[in-house]
Parts: structure tokens; C-alpha cells; sequence
């Protein structure tokens, strides 16, 4: 089933410019962080999708949507000539055959510049996706490093916290000690005379 049969070479082009676009819009929507690499993809789903419209050209050669409107020759007929008619039915068969190869050969001709102008795009496309690929890498590598720098000071933040809470603990464990620690046995003589003087 040919699902481009009914689209013109207009539309082909307007289709390829429209799924680039909504490709680019849908993963910068679910990808925010990542702009920059759903531009890039946008860029080659364009060359694809050009690329892929010229070799359906080409292999539609004889289509009417690449003629303009221009109608396929048509061989004259000589086999109802009167009296020589019958022998002249060959050359009908030989005038048709040149005719076919003819309209081929025109059939081609229309469909090569249109078929040219959807890969000469993707290739100028191509040709940006370089420039934004080393862009893309770039921004990528800042952001990573970005990320590595924060993730350092996080860590050291965290580490620092947990110094700060080991000291912590010790200054509380060594306060416990102190405060549960047994009287000495001096203090316990002097407080059992001063009970009995007090009954």
C-alpha cells in the first residue's frame, strides 16, 4: 500500500517540515534538559525524511504528480492505412516501442529535479547537523561538568555534616558518662550521719 500516494511534491516537503517540527516540540516537552540534543535529532529526522521522499521520487518515476501536468507521447498509427495497412503493423509495433523508451526517458527527466531538490535539502540539513552536533557535544560536556562540580560540593557538605555529627554524638556520649557516674565513698559516709541526725 503506497500511504504517499495521494501527496503531492508540495506536500512532501510541507510533511517533512511538520514531523521535524512536532518531533523537536515533543521531546523538548519531555526532555527539557536536553534541548539541545532534541534540536540535533529534528535536524536528521528532516534530512531522513527529505532523503526518503527523492528516492520515493526515484522510484516513481513515471508518476503524473512529477510531469506538471505535461501528457506522455503517443505514437501515430499506420496499420489502418487502406490497401498498405496490413504491412505496415511492424512499424506501428517498432514506433511504439521508440515512443515507450521516449516517455521513459521524459518521465525521468521530470522526476530527476524533484527528486534532486528533496536530497539537495537533506544534504544541506546534513550539513547543519555538523555544526549543531559539535554544539550539542559541547553543551552536553559544560553541563556535565557542571553536574560533576555540584555533586563535588554536595558530597563535601555531606561529609562535613557528618564530622560535625560524630562530634556531636561523642560531646553526648561523653555528657552521659559525667552525669551518670556513681558518687564517690567518702560523699556516701558524710550523708548517712547527717540522715540519722535528722530522725
Amino acid at each position: 500500500m503506497d500511504l504517499l500516494g495521494g501527496m503531492n511534491r508540495d506536500e512532501l516537503g510541507i510533511s517533512a517540515w511538520v514531523a521535524a517540527s512536532v518531533f523537536a516540540l515533543a521531546v523538548g516537552v519531555w526532555r527539557p534538559r536536553k534541548l539541545h540534543w532534541s534540536v540535533l535529532g529534528s535536524v536528521l529526522l528532516f534530512a531522513a525524511l527529505n532523503a526518503g521522499a527523492g528516492i520515493y521520487v526515484l522510484n516513481h518515476v513515471g508518476d503524473p504528480r512529477w510531469s506538471a501536468g505535461e501528457p506522455p507521447l503517443s505514437a501515430p498509427s499506420f496499420s489502418g492505412t487502406p490497401v498498405v495497412g496490413q504491412f505496415l503493423g511492424p512499424l506501428d509495433s517498432a514506433l511504439n516501442a521508440v515512443v515507450g523508451q521516449v516517455n521513459a526517458f521524459l518521465a525521468f527527466k521530470q522526476a530527476l529535479p524533484v527528486a534532486l531538490g528533496f536530497l539537495g535539502t537533506s544534504g544541506w540539513a546534513l550539513l547543519v547537523s555538523f555544526p549543531l552536533g559539535i554544539l550539542a557535544t559541547v553543551i552536553s560536556y559544560v553541563m556535565d561538568r557542571r553536574r560533576t562540580a555540584d555533586f563535588e560540593k554536595y558530597r563535601a557538605t555531606v561529609d562535613l555534616l557528618k564530622v560535625e555529627l560524630e562530634e556531636i554524638k561523642r560531646q553526648i556520649s561523653t555528657g552521659n558518662s559525667v552525669g551518670t557516674a556513681l558518687p564517690a565513698s567518702d560523699e556516701v559516709a558524710d550523708v548517712r550521719p547527717r540522715l540519722t541526725r535528722g530522725e
